[in-house]
This record gives C-alpha cells, sequence and structure tokens, in this order.
C-alpha cells in the first residue's frame, strides 16, 4: 500500500491546487485522477472541460495572475460582459469590485490551465496517477495523524491502495467519490448521495467550437455574451465566449430532466418552437441561437463550421455544473471537499475555476500543517462574499419568464453609471422605484442567508 500524507481524490484545478500547497510545505501528496489523456493534449491529465472564463476579481480570489500562465492559456482578453433578453439588452463594463487585475477578465483554454496547474503542482514535489479511480474510502478515525496506519484507506480500481492522514475531495459536481464518503458520516439513515444526487440538483452544460466568420468574430471579440429568457429553466442561458484564431465557444446551460409540458408560457421562449414535443437538445439549442441571431446574413453550418479537432469530442463538450448551495466539510475526519464537489461553483454565471482552486489551496495548506479543523472556516472567509452573491442572484431570478428578464435588463441599462466608472451602482436610485425594488429584493436575500446561512450541508450534522 502507497502511504502519503494528503490524498487528492480528482485532478481538476481543485485538486491540483490542494496537491500544489500541500507539497509545497513538504507534505507528501499524490492526486488520483480517473481521466485520461485527451487526444488534442501533450503530456497525461485530467480529462478537463469547462467554458473557461474569468473576471477580474476573480483573479484574486484564485490567487494565480495569468502572466503566471504559459502561452496559449489564456485565448482573449475581455472588456465586457453583454446580457442580451428577448428585447431589452444591458452591457457591463466593470464588475465593480476592486482588483489587483486591470482588465475586465479573460476566457481561457481550459484543459492547457489544467497542465499548468499540474506542472505546478509536480514541480513542487506532488505525485499524479491518471487512470486512478477510486473506488472506496475507509476511514479509521482512532488512527492518529503521523501514525503507523493511515486514517484513510483510498481502494482503486485496479486494486491498488493508497493510505493518507488526510482526504482532499476533488471530484467535481458530480461527487461520485465525495457522496460515498459522506454518506458514511451522516446519521439516522441521511444521505448526501441523495441530497446532493447529480441528476437531481446539476445544470447541464453542452457547448460547441465554432469558427466564426471574420466581421462577426471582431463584433463578439471582448465580450462574454448571456442571452437570457429565451430557453425555460432556472438559470438556463445560451453564451458565447471568444477564444483565439476567430473560434468561439458557442453553448448553453440548463437543469437535468426538464419537461416541456410543464413549462408555463412555453410559446414566450424564442428558442422553443410550436412543434417542439420535448426540451431541445443541446446541439439544437446552439443551432437556434446562432439562426436566431446570425442566420439571416450566413449560412450557420458553412460559415460558422464546427472546429473538430477541439474540444472533446469533435469539437463538442458536456459537462455538468453543481446547482447545489455549498456543503460543510466533516473536517474531524480529516476531510476536506473543494470546489465543483462541495457546490462552490455556480450555476447562474458558470463560474467556478476561481473557488475551485482557492478552496483546494486552502485544503492543501491546512492538511500539510496536519490539522484541518478550519478548514469550513477558511473558506468562508476567503469566498463567502462571492458565494453569498451567487446565491442570492439565483435566488433573485428563480421564476423568471422573459418579461421579467428584459425588466432587469432594462432596469440594469439605468442604473450603470454614466462616466464608465467602476460603480456599476451608482445611479441606483436614480432610475427609479423598479431599481430600488430590485436591490432591496437582493440585499433581503443576501441578509437571509447571511451568516454561512447559504450553505446547504452543515458540519454540525455528520457524526464521528
Amino acid at each position: 500500500m502507497q502511504r502519503v500524507d494528503v490524498a487528492i481524490a480528482g485532478g481538476g484545478p481543485a485538486g491540483s491546487a490542494a496537491a500544489h500547497a500541500a507539497a509545497s510545505r513538504g507534505a507528501d501528496a499524490v492526486v488520483l485522477e480517473k481521466g485520461v489523456p485527451r487526444a488534442d493534449r501533450q503530456g497525461l491529465g485530467p480529462d478537463s472541460t469547462d467554458a473557461a472564463g474569468i473576471l477580474d476579481y476573480w483573479v484574486d480570489i484564485m490567487g494565480i495572475h495569468p502572466d503566471e500562465f504559459p502561452e496559449g492559456v489564456v485565448q482573449d482578453e475581455l472588456d465586457r460582459a453583454e446580457f442580451v433578453g428577448p428585447n431589452e439588452a444591458c452591457t457591463l463594463r466593470s464588475t465593480g469590485i476592486e482588483s489587483s487585475y486591470d482588465g475586465f477578465g479573460y476566457t481561457m483554454h481550459r484543459a492547457r490551465f489544467d497542465d499548468f496547474m499540474r506542472d505546478r503542482a509536480e514541480e513542487a514535489g506532488a505525485e499524479y496517477r491518471v487512470k486512478a479511480s477510486v473506488k472506496d474510502v475507509e476511514t479509521d478515525l482512532s488512527a492518529g495523524v503521523g501514525g503507523d496506519d493511515p486514517r484513510h484507506v483510498l481502494s482503486l480500481a485496479g486494486g491498488d491502495e493508497v493510505g493518507a492522514d488526510f482526504l482532499v475531495l476533488a471530484d467535481g459536481p458530480q461527487r461520485t467519490v465525495t457522496n460515498r464518503v459522506l454518506d458514511r458520516f451522516l446519521p439516522d439513515g441521511r444521505k448526501a448521495s441523495e441530497r446532493l444526487a447529480s441528476t437531481e440538483n446539476n445544470h447541464i452544460a453542452y457547448q460547441e467550437y465554432r469558427r466564426f466568420p471574420p466581421e462577426v468574430y471582431d463584433e463578439v471579440d471582448g465580450a462574454i455574451t448571456f442571452w437570457w429568457g429565451v430557453m425555460p429553466g432556472h438559470t438556463a442561458y445560451p453564451w458565447v465566449f471568444p477564444n483565439a484564431d476567430r473560434v468561439c465557444r458557442v453553448g448553453l446551460t440548463m437543469p437535468i430532466g426538464m419537461d416541456l409540458d410543464e413549462v408555463e408560457d412555453r410559446e414566450e421562449y424564442a428558442l422553443i418552437h410550436d412543434d417542439d414535443e420535448r426540451i431541445p437538445s443541446g446541439k439544437e439549442y446552439v443551432r437556434r441561437i446562432l439562426e436566431r441571431e446570425w442566420g439571416d446574413e450566413y449560412d450557420i453550418e458553412e460559415d460558422f463550421p464546427v472546429v473538430e479537432d477541439a474540444g472533446k469530442t469533435n469539437g463538442t463538450e458536456t459537462y455538468p455544473i453543481s446547482s447545489t448551495n455549498p456543503i460543510e466539510s466533516p473536517v474531524d475526519a480529516g476531510i476536506c471537499v473543494t470546489g465543483g464537489a462541495m457546490g462552490a461553483t455556480s450555476a447562474f454565471h458558470e463560474g467556478g475555476d476561481h473557488v475551485a482552486v482557492r478552496t483546494g489551496a486552502i485544503a492543501g495548506e491546512l492538511a500539510a500543517e496536519g490539522d484541518v479543523s478550519a478548514y469550513n472556516e477558511r473558506w468562508k472567509e476567503a469566498i463567502g462574499d462571492e458565494l453569498l452573491r451567487n446565491v442570492a442572484l439565483a435566488e433573485l431570478c428563480r421564476g423568471y419568464g422573459p418579461d421579467d428578464w428584459d425588466d432587469t435588463f432594462r432596469i440594469g441599462r439605468e442604473m450603470l453609471a454614466d462616466d464608465g466608472d467602476r460603480g456599476m451602482f451608482e445611479r441606483k436610485f436614480g432610475a427609479g422605484w423598479g431599481a430600488a425594488k430590485l436591490l432591496l429584493r437582493y440585499q433581503w436575500i443576501k441578509w437571509r442567508n447571511r451568516g454561512g446561512r447559504y450553505v446547504q450541508m452543515t458540519e454540525d450534522e455528520y457524526a464521528y
């Protein structure tokens, strides 16, 4: 049995950040990644897939400046976000949050970012094992840290075992390992695998890599664009993210398992057709948004071709996004849940790499110090404000229909400061009663979730 200080299940941003933090502080750390190498990547690494955009203040949350990246990670420098409703739109040129990063944000090549994160961790001394699927974890709470017997024994698919004093769970929003581990610490028949089941709680995202015509790429270059109120579902929206070489990621996110028959006012949604018998596939949604925006002037399949040597499968990618609220970890058992596995990502804007890296780094640092008891407090200090914003925004728009999105973007446009400074709500009262009501409701939701009340599963629920 291999014996280490810290075992990390999952080799994405959270797992790699944990490995780097632990190894940098002298701990013996191993990352167990079930994925296989991608055909379009050199070396070995996780089979990652993501829309991968970072905003200005997210750089500080993540703690890694893009100047540290090798060439090819950053794909496009951003100067704005465009929010488009059925009839109204709003362009945001500042997040309104102070940041050490001078730009609005950037898009990145997620697979190359993962390679960078892995190289960084290995240079610090961490070990990676790919095609290493964790099938089971046994925990002996009587085993002391640094003793002869490990506290955690991880059984791998090939029959190998890894013993560790600390366990970092970084297996993403599907939580294939996390749910099994947490089930053993919940009493009275309660199950994390039911409360956090991906088929019940997650969103699904689909995207295609399309090469845009030069004049259209010039139009979208520098912007992340989201269309709201054109397809049904809570926090469901299509997007366009510009990459390099006129390639854009065109995709969407929506809840898993939606039933079109249960959609109210389905005729109000631009991407739903009268003859639809079910929710369209991701592929069909992408075709419809491209046709809606540019189909009058272009042949979509000929002029916006799929870049088949990009992405995960012939220019396309499908992946889950956590839509649960965050959970706390059973730290008394020496376990830290990080990133998407802890629900730190957001289906509202699909952002998660920055909080994944930060939570992983905190977990790895504490594990190397031999005590993870402060992990839940530490991640709240670091990303609590960000998670509270995500939870409040998602709750704010729950139940929104197309007209509601139009009202929101109209109000948002009126609220934006005329002089373009960083005070995005400078005219919050001058914009009228509609703006005041929107802001008051948002602040009320934040207040109601203050003090960590946005947490879905708390530390005191675990039994040891």
